[in-house]
């Protein structure tokens, strides 16, 4: 079995040191990039997609469920025996729904496939987060999606939307936790220390944080 070398312990913390110099310039410029993320404009989302959900059909401003901020993840389908394990791997890194919630942030799949079928996969792989089917909307194809998968984000005024940003590929790849999640909306983490826009919804680090479910015990 290949393995790295083995060297004094002095030499691997000189190493490391070196690394951590790097590291430390790659967290400066994620901030300065999720900054520059919250300074986007925004294009209005004029046409009318109509989705299925659990609960009958909803339209993409329903897939907000209330909240401000909505992100989308668009889940390559093909049938229900060829499912996409890259699809399915991201899905599992999802962590617990509460803790975006809790800063105004819905998070949902979408796919063009019958929603029995979407359903039935989300049973077997035990998720919980809301799948909504597109199967009869043009929304994958413009939003980038195609027959294949994205991740929209869209912000909601009233009963306008807004998309405010878009990736996909390795844009994708890089994603999976409630901190890049957040990062990715407009209104970011919310926290006193980041860079955002003078008028922006913020609060100190730390002091919002819960267990999932403890949400709306206390105020933040």
């Amino acid at each position: 079995m290949r393995r790295p070398p083995i060297v004094p312990a002095e030499q691997w913390q000189a190493q490391r040191a070196a690394l951590l110099v790097r590291e430390k310039h790659l967290t400066r410029e994620l901030d300065a990039l999720a900054a520059a993320r919250r300074r986007l404009p925004m294009v209005r989302v004029d046409k009318e997609y109509l989705f299925e959900g659990a609960d009958g059909p909803v339209r993409l401003v329903d897939l907000f469920e209330g909240r401000r901020q909505l992100i989308v993840y668009t889940f390559m389908w093909h049938g229900p025996t060829e499912h996409c394990s890259g699809c399915s791997m991201f899905t599992d890194n999802i962590g617990h729904l509460a803790h975006l919630n809790a800063r105004d942030v819905t998070l949902a799949l979408a796919s063009r496939g019958p929603l029995a079928e979407l359903l039935a996969y989300r049973q077997r792989m035990g998720w919980s987060i809301p799948w909504y089917s597109s199967l009869g909307n043009t929304y994958n194809v413009d939003m980038g999606g195609g027959d294949g998968f994205a991740l929209n984000v869209f912000l909601r005024d009233g009963d306008e939307v807004f998309r405010t940003y878009s990736t996909t590929n390795r844009g994708v790849e890089r994603l999976g936790s409630n901190w890049t999640f957040l990062d990715l909306t407009p209104y970011g983490r919310q926290e006193t220390w980041e860079d955002s826009p003078e008028g922006w919804p913020r609060s100190e680090p730390y002091t919002w944080w819960r267990l999932h479910d403890e949400y709306g015990k206390d105020p933040v």
